[in-house]
């Protein structure tokens, strides 16, 4: 009955010297050694129960804040207690691609509401129906951008690092030209922008708000982009955008990305969601799939999957990825989070993001060390110096607090005079109380003066 054909030793020898690694082992190097279990540890195997301590000793490991004010491309946000109870259903959980449409209709109305939520958030005619993670989303952007002529990609540096990482593995892989556009106190130079469009160019990427919490002219941009022929793509942050003009609204022929903020939980880091929309025009070149509504025989409202551009469904050559799945459960948990919160519970959280940022920030340019290191519009995130980053961290985390982000300011980026900054991306959502900006206000405070004496000294 086994259908499971195993490669051989000397098989697996030859696929190492190719990739050159001596033993198997090399392939996890990325994992801290901490993590793994060492070989002599199962060698024997273990009981149910010798397991279950071994990873709970792990777990202990972990170090769970009560104060958070980080963000960086996940948000800890308020997630109405309807949205575990509804996701958790054991129909959901284990349902997998909606192939048979006669025995799916649940599944695939579900994600056909998602991608309608999607497409009004979004302002733009058609979503996909999800793709892994905001990241991976803005890199499949770019090949529903590229044209026989023009495979040339153009960057914002003021997007998230971790984006743009994905990006470049995207293109070093289909041998396509990357370039950024830098970024001047803190936004992305529009002159710049100029000066590296070509005839080669396909697509220009821009995030809103921007990796440093600042809000970008997209609609610029767009202009910008148009005039020379490529397509604009925004990485947008979902909460913001209740607030801000949508990515249609200014012109994007695609938006992109995190769909974390919309009720999944920070997780350690996943599974989140990657969201994708664009314009009609673009409608074939989403990578994944698409759920369109139909009639059956007898008139009566159903689903199906309409479009799937991915090679498994159409002829290689014309497909337009080879994204494998799309994340059925996140979207069907970011489409009951939109529901529950309604358009005015997400706009209220988008709100009181802003509001409780500006009043942290404000505060916090009154204590010595702690001054704005741009002066732009932001919408919940803002960069701060900060004499000392790694001693403050660890003074913070004895408070049970998960303090900014420690970056790095290069000339370029900052404001005039501010070469070299070592500075801290703060975030504050709607989740952070008063008392806890005070509380991590006071400890600032203080860490200031320590600094301040130290220096004086």
């Amino acid at each position: 009955m086994a259908s499971y054909v195993p490669t051989t030793a000397r098989e697996r020898q030859e696929m190492m010297e190719t990739i050159g690694i001596k033993d198997v082992s090399e392939l996890f190097k990325a994992i801290p050694e901490e993590m793994l279990i060492p070989d002599d540890a199962l060698s024997a195997g273990l009981s149910e129960m010798e397991v279950a301590r071994t990873v709970r000793e792990k777990a202990d490991k972990n170090r769970v804040f009560s104060s958070i004010f980080r963000g960086a491309g996940s948000y800890n946000r308020y997630i109405p207690s309807i949205v575990k109870q509804i996701t958790s259903k054991e129909e959901f959980v284990t349902t997998y691609t909606p192939y048979q449409a006669e025995v799916s209709q649940g599944v695939l109305q579900s994600i056909f509401e998602y991608q309608t939520m999607i497409s009004e958030l979004t302002g733009l005619d058609v979503s996909n129906a999800s793709v892994y993670d905001g990241a991976t989303a803005a890199a499949e952007a770019i090949t529903c951008c590229v044209e026989r002529k023009r495979t040339k990609v153009i960057v914002s540096a003021a997007m998230n690092p971790e984006t743009i990482k994905v990006m470049k593995t995207y293109c070093f892989g289909a041998d396509r030209e990357i370039a950024l556009i830098p970024a001047k106190d803190g936004k992305t130079d529009l002159e710049a922008l100029k000066a590296l469009l070509d005839e080669e160019t396909c697509g220009v990427f821009i995030q809103q708000p921007n990796f440093y919490g600042i809000i970008e002219d997209v609609e610029a941009a767009g202009e910008i982009a148009h005039e020379a022929g490529a397509k604009l793509v925004v990485s947008m942050d979902p909460i913001a955008a209740t607030v801000l003009k949508s990515p249609g609204e200014c012109g994007a022929d695609i938006a992109v990305g995190e769909g974390q903020s919309l009720g999944l939980p920070m997780s350690f880091g996943g599974p989140y969601l990657g969201f994708m929309a664009a314009t009609e025009k673009l409608m074939r070149r989403l990578p994944g799939r698409i759920v369109g509504e139909t009639v059956d025989g007898e008139g009566r409202r159903g689903f199906v999957l309409t479009l799937q551009a991915r090679e498994q469904h159409i002829r290689r050559e014309k497909a337009t990825s080879n994204i494998c799945s799309n994340e059925a459960l996140c979207a069907m948990t970011a489409a009951v989070y939109m529901a529950a919160m309604g358009e005015k519970g997400m706009r209220k959280a988008a709100e009181s993001s802003y509001s409780k940022a500006h009043y942290l920030a404000e505060k916090m340019a009154e204590i010595p060390g702690f001054k704005p290191v741009f002066n732009q519009p932001f919408f919940n995130e803002f960069v701060t110096r900060c004499p000392d980053a790694s001693s403050l961290m660890k003074r913070l985390e004895v408070a049970g607090i998960l303090g900014g982000l420690p970056i790095h300011i290069s000339e370029s980026e900052g404001e005039k005079g501010s070469a070299g900054t070592n500075a801290l991306l703060w975030c504050v959502t709607e989740m952070n109380t008063k008392e806890e900006m005070d509380t991590l206000l006071a400890i600032l405070a203080e860490f200031g003066d320590k600094k301040g004496k130290e220096v004086a000294e």
